[in-house]
């Protein structure tokens, strides 16, 4: 076989084990490519990228770094370099599989240039911080986190077991070779919340038994973050962003922001996207007592023991507002925008905790204010979101975006 698997270590201070690894890679018939980061001494075996070409790929130098003696800015140098490094490798011939052990430091190292890659290829980190909150780490790739459970420093009876594991892990992924066999169907992206769900589940359905395949990200911060990522990296060929919700929690300062370039990865990428207002009406935080003070005199409902939920103002639908209308208005693609006129979400309509009329004729008064209408098609339907014929009428015009811009 002649197989890749690039190993990302600190050779000076965990040499032993990234030499235990390698050794498995080797007896299983499968080549390796061992980058290291060390700053701290000589490796304990000799690299196929040294850690003075990785810091020159970062901007700096080993002289450098060492004479400097600055633990952040060497590990800042050298997870940048070795990212650079895998990244091109990949660019020039697709891996098979990307390996890394160590502290707060080598995962911080090995999971930046693990996130380089595409989604698919195989991540493995073995870390003593693995169970922990991971999200810095693992951000929106598919990166397998193993937890150490000791510290990484020797090979003994206990480490042993659990390198192996990882090791043979990622063997096992490499020998099997498996791609998935399925039908070449458009794959398109859709958001979803739990008060959005029976609108996104009708639209899935209606775009599935027209052809398409689609991913259902929940607009929880990270799939919002995910679902921009995968556009980015061409995946994604239409976009049916019903679920908004994540700019409530960007503006407010909520727990489930996805970041200040939410919105905006299909309109950059000239994707074509129809786009709603699904879940407006909220800020998300947790349990009911860890809402910031400032907000106990808003409207809050408890939508769970761990889960708060708090109905937006008047002022903030007139920001957001503007804020969508100027992502959608620089949109390069095919774009349109549903306003559903009775609720934006399940909880939002006659009867329910968060209806809020004068709210939502804000959000969509400035909307149409703003929204240049030459760009963005703007589509009022008397319903309210998770109504089947606002479901349909979304997915229906997403089919006919994604056949004009396959006539283009």
């Amino acid at each position: 076989m002649n197989e890749k698997i690039v190993i990302v270590g600190t050779l000076d201070t965990k040499g032993e084990e990234f030499q235990f690894i390698k050794d498995i890679f080797i007896k299983e018939g499968l080549q390796t490519v061992v980058i290291d980061t060390g700053v701290k001494g000589e490796p304990y075996f000799s690299p196929d990228i040294s850690s003075d070409e990785v810091a020159k790929s970062g901007g700096s130098s080993i002289h450098k770094l060492i004479s400097n003696n600055d633990r952040g800015q060497a590990i800042d140098v050298m997870m940048k370099g070795a990212a650079k490094i895998v990244q091109q490798m990949n660019e020039n011939e697709r891996i098979k599989g990307i390996i890394s052990l160590g502290g707060t430091a080598g995962t911080t190292i090995g999971t930046y240039a693990m996130r380089t890659l595409p989604i698919g290829i195989p991540k493995i980190m073995v870390s003593t911080v693995a169970s922990g909150d991971t999200k810095p780490y693992v951000g929106e790739k598919d990166i397998i986190m193993i937890n150490s459970v000791v510290d990484i420093s020797g090979i003994n009876s206990f480490s042993a077991e659990i390198l192996a594991n990882a090791a043979y892990a990622l063997v096992g992924i490499a020998k099997a070779n498996y791609q998935v066999q399925m039908d070449e169907k458009p794959l398109l992206a859709a958001t979803m919340f739990g008060v959005t769900t029976p609108c996104v589940t009708k639209a899935r359905e209606h775009l599935e038994e027209n052809g398409y395949e689609v991913l259902v990200f929940h607009a929880t911060g990270s799939g919002g973050k995910a679902m921009e990522s995968l556009i980015d990296s061409g995946f994604i060929k239409g976009v049916l962003d019903i679920t908004t919700t994540e700019l409530c929690d960007e503006l407010v300062g909520g727990v489930l922001s996805a970041g200040k370039d939410r919105l905006e990865a299909a309109g950059k990428n000239g994707i074509p996207q129809v786009v709603s207002t699904g879940a407006l009406d909220m800020v998300n935080f947790g349990a009911i007592d860890t809402v910031p003070s400032k907000f106990k005199d808003r409207k809050l409902y408890k939508h769970n023991p761990t889960v708060t939920l708090m109905r937006t103002t008047k002022e903030e639908n007139e920001q957001l507002g503007k804020i969508i209308a100027d992502k959608l208005n620089a949109a390069n693609g095919s774009t349109a925008l549903f306003l559903p006129l009775k609720g934006v979400s399940m909880i939002d309509v006659e009867g329910q905790p968060f209806y809020g009329p004068e709210e939502d004729q804000v959000l969509f008064d400035t909307l149409k204010k703003h929204i240049d209408e030459q760009k963005v098609e703007v589509i009022e339907m008397n319903t309210d979101l998770n109504d089947d014929a606002f479901a349909i009428a979304l997915a229906e015009k997403l089919i006919e975006m994604m056949k004009g811009d396959k006539l283009k």
